[in-house]
């Protein structure tokens, strides 16, 4: 069984970032990505890279 590294997470502090896989020429064209205030996170439809805005985890829980 072949196992895939778990996808990278990043925790920012702003809500608009961007991604180009962080791999060079090896990466993905570059994406900007705005996090929803409601989650707090977003991932990179390329290579599938958590961003987390820190003031997420200072949010009460939702459910």
């Amino acid at each position: 069984m072949h196992t895939h590294p778990a996808p990278e997470t990043e925790f920012v502090t702003a809500w608009k970032v961007a991604c180009d896989g962080g791999e060079g020429a090896l990466g993905h064209p570059r994406v900007w990505l705005v996090i929803p205030e409601e989650t707090g996170w977003i991932d990179c439809p390329y290579c599938d890279k958590r961003f987390v805005h820190r003031d997420a985890d200072k949010a009460p829980a939702q459910g």
